[in-house]
């Protein structure tokens, strides 16, 4: 029961973090795939997370990533079990834009919405995360930047988040 209670602390308190550090948005992935306009036209960061850490997760054998490049983008159910973090709300960390980059993250959440969808679209980081079946009632939230550099800032979450749980988000594979 102990743990349990703890598992939640976390989740809320990454919940609670990211609205506190000026993160918004927090709609399904069902919600933005239906009208990606939700997502802003800046660049900044972008984060995929449970509703609770207590949400139970199934990992299906073959996602809905597309086949980018005829290139598979699953994985065996037993590498995501050995990767995934139970206690963690938070999967995926990732970026949209930057001094040399167009991207925004409405263009950059479009595309890994798209690559969710089948599509042979070329964002293959967050992959694992379409392996997940409730995949579509996972949580989006961003935050624009303005001054920073995205890149800097995912590299300071995923850092930070790794000191909490001594690995990369689930769906991180890269620092």
């Amino acid at each position: 029961m102990e743990t349990t209670k703890k598992q939640e602390t976390v989740a809320k308190t990454e919940c609670q973090q990211l609205k506190e550090s000026g993160f918004s948005g927090f709609v399904t992935i069902r919600q933005l795939m239906n009208d990606i306009r939700l997502a802003p036209a800046q660049k900044g960061v972008y984060v995929i997370l449970r509703k609770s850490s207590s949400t139970p997760v199934t990992f299906i054998a073959n996602g809905t990533g597309g086949f980018f490049k005829g290139k598979n983008p699953n994985v065996k159910i037993e590498q995501l079990e050995k990767d995934f973090l139970p206690d963690a709300q938070i999967l995926y960390i990732g970026k949209a834009g930057g001094a040399s980059l167009k991207a925004t993250l409405q263009s950059r959440l479009s595309q890994y919405m798209q690559f969710g969808q089948g599509l042979p679209i070329g964002h293959w980081g967050g992959r694992y995360i379409w392996q997940i079946q409730e995949a579509r009632d996972l949580l989006v939230c961003w935050k624009p930047l303005v001054t920073e550099e995205p890149r800097e800032v995912e590299k300071k979450m995923i850092a930070k988040f790794k000191e909490t749980y001594g690995k990369r988000p689930f769906a991180n594979l890269r620092n």
